[in-house]
């Protein structure tokens, strides 16, 4: 009976959690991180200030649930593109998540929070999409090339863990991340907008380019 009460409290618990996430999701789309207030999620989901604190102790601890939440969507989406879809089965699903949820991906890859500073963990969940990264570069032809970039990442190498890998797959990894990003975060923001071109077409461009750039680097004596 215990037992049962136990998890008849953590279903409930759970998904009073998931209707505050939700309520603070359509906050953001509407008001922006900065003016972020639990007291104002709680009128929403019908709750004292006080009685909210119970589930979030802070306004961090709920942005913490969130970073968590969304970086964790981000990885799984990325983990069953790759490594079988290769860089541009990867390329494709980070580009579907972001546009499925623009919110959600200017909230992590945005500007930053002002005092926020994430937890571990959540680093621990990108590490995993980096780690994809790596992989599907790691299948690509050896880059024949020693440019100093790769070489300074040689020296600078543990954001991409223990995963033995070439400073050339390195460089092509992070490249890759920079140029998929940029084109991604200026397209969700608007920026393109007016200029009467499909966003998805420049995409498409420069995933092109990048996988060209790989493969004549390859072929170079």
């Amino acid at each position: 009976m215990d037992a049962d009460r136990k998890t008849s409290r953590e279903r409930y618990r759970a998904q009073v959690c998931t209707e505050i996430k939700r309520h603070a999701w359509e906050q953001l789309a509407t008001t922006g991180v900065s003016a972020l207030s639990l007291n104002a999620i709680a009128k929403h989901v019908g709750m004292s200030g006080p009685a909210l604190y119970r589930y979030f102790p802070s306004r961090d601890d709920l942005i913490t649930d969130l970073v968590r939440d969304a970086y964790r969507s981000l990885a799984d989406a990325v983990l069953a593109a790759g490594p079988g879809g290769g860089v541009a089965g990867v390329a494709h699903a980070i580009r579907e998540w972001a546009l499925a949820d623009p919110q959600r991906y200017l909230f992590v890859y945005g500007t930053p929070i002002p005092g926020y500073h994430a937890p571990g963990d959540t680093t621990k969940i990108s590490n995993e999409i980096m780690a994809v990264l790596l992989d599907v570069h790691a299948a690509l032809p050896d880059d024949r090339r020693a440019t100093p970039f790769a070489a300074h990442l040689d020296d600078h190498r543990e954001w991409a863990g223990d995963l033995p890998v070439s400073s050339a797959v390195l460089c092509r990894a992070l490249t890759f991340w920079t140029r998929l990003h940029g084109v991604l975060s200026l397209e969700l923001a608007g920026h393109f907008a007016g200029m009467g071109f499909d966003p998805a077409v420049l995409f498409e461009a420069e995933l092109g380019t990048l996988l060209d750039g790989a493969r004549r680097s390859a072929a170079s004596p």
